[in-house]
């Protein structure tokens, strides 16, 4: 394991985030003990896993994503001095499956936690360039750090405007 994805499981552990680390063999089993049902979930296409044999429905309907409990989507990056996920925003409805639930199950490789927040700016701007050429627009994403929270009107709140807790998957490599 890298030294960066070392430093991003210690902070994404200190901004509540649980995280596991698996096998790309053991996905489904790992996946199957972090959820709780009603999970829904977007495929994971820049994955070399599946969510095809976990017990989560894949492109749920509104209705499915309304009952569920448990979203799991993949994350671009995570920045390990922040413990921060990088969430796509794409056309597969990440996002809502990431937000609209109270667990969030985010999946990451090893390879994708970048040190800091310069260097996830850096393939930020790779990225785009690259889908630029293939005319596809990828100037969107979401930053968590953490379970969403706030203090606004006084005490602490947690999942105020999205997940209560969140679980990240790191794939080793």
């Amino acid at each position: 394991m890298s030294t960066d994805a070392d430093a991003a499981v210690a902070k994404l552990e200190k901004v509540r985030v649980e995280t596991y680390r698996t096998a790309p063999d053991e996905f489904a089993d790992a996946v199957e003990s972090v959820v709780d049902r009603p999970a829904v979930g977007v495929e994971l296409a820049d994955l070399d896993v599946s969510l095809s044999d976990a017990p989560v429905e894949v492109d749920p309907t509104p209705a499915a994503l309304k009952a569920a409990t448990t979203g799991v989507t993949a994350a671009s990056l995570c920045v390990a001095d922040y413990g921060t996920l990088v969430l796509p925003d794409d056309d597969r409805g990440s996002e809502l499956v990431s937000l609209f639930v109270d667990h969030h199950v985010a999946i990451l490789r090893e390879s994708d936690v970048v040190p800091d927040m310069e260097t996830a700016f850096e393939r930020f701007d790779a990225d785009l360039h690259g889908s630029a050429a293939a005319g596809e627009s990828r100037t969107s994403r979401i930053l968590a750090t953490g379970p969403s929270a706030t203090a606004d009107m006084g005490e602490l709140v947690i999942g105020a405007h999205g997940p209560e807790t969140v679980t990240a998957l790191v794939l080793e490599e």
